[in-house]
């Protein structure tokens, strides 16, 4: 019996990186799955692959921004699944960048939308869900950007990864009464598209794996690994959180 035997979960962001590793580990620990992203296509690869694996799985392509969708992915899983334990609010982008007093605002208020505002409206329509089951785990991914260092140009990118945090402890303060566990993971730098396309020379990847203790940037499985614990009953006791599995990128100053 895998960890999340019986259990159905929701991931956004399903389609690349982080959320995709973590849907087929929760695939392999049992879950049944609701996954979403953007591009139908690399959804409909993911449910196929689950499938083929003997796990179940349904897809529904999005935007985190629209109330609406967040909405319909929960309305999935209960019509498909009959509940909702689990939801990994993954979705996100690097968003606007550049000297803040050249940054639009209308870009700014764009990153906000999707890693903030996004994530809010999805554990929203989590949360009601689970409550309706006696309890839950809502995680969001979150990063150290903000929260233990910072970068130029990053202002938007890190003032809506470090909301998530206050979202996240006064999700758990408001819910834990009722059994839903709410948890960040801050990720350091993982190989996924959107590090190679930030990151689009050997110059640059060897710099950033250097900021790490371990000398290297995270594998998305390694991210999913930690998504896990917060998901299964070995996090029981874990609410909260803003766990930082970032290699040692906080605390490096070699």
């Amino acid at each position: 019996m895998g960890r999340l035997a019986g259990k159905v979960a929701l991931i956004t962001g399903a389609s690349a990186g982080i959320g995709r590793a973590t849907a087929r580990l929760f695939a392999a620990e049992g879950a049944k799955l609701i996954v979403g992203a953007r591009r139908q296509g690399e959804l409909d690869d993911l449910v196929a692959q689950i499938r083929a694996s003997g796990a179940e799985a349904v897809a529904l392509a999005g935007d985190v921004r629209s109330e609406d969708y967040a909405r319909s992915l929960v309305a999935l899983a209960v019509q498909h699944f009959g509940r909702l334990d689990i939801a990994f609010n993954n979705a996100g982008t690097l968003g606007a960048r550049g000297p803040s007093t050249e940054l639009a605002e209308a870009g700014w208020n764009d990153t906000l939308a999707v890693n903030l505002t996004g994530a809010f409206l999805g554990a929203k329509h989590q949360i009601a869900q689970m409550l309706k089951n006696g309890g839950g785990s809502v995680i969001f991914t979150s990063t150290f950007v903000g929260h233990t260092a910072s970068f130029p140009g990053l202002a938007a990118y890190a003032a809506s990864k470090s909301g998530l945090i206050g979202l996240t402890q006064t999700l758990a303060a408001e819910f834990g009464p009722s059994g839903v566990r709410v948890n960040a993971i801050l990720p350091g730098a993982v190989d996924t598209a959107m590090y190679r396309m930030k990151n689009d020379t050997p110059e640059s990847q060897a710099f950033v794996k250097s900021l790490h203790a371990l000398k290297r940037v995270a594998k998305p499985e390694e991210l999913a690994r930690a998504v896990l614990f917060f998901a299964c009953d070995d996090a029981s006791f874990v609410t909260g959180t803003a766990s930082l599995v970032d290699g040692g990128v906080s605390i490096t100053r070699t």
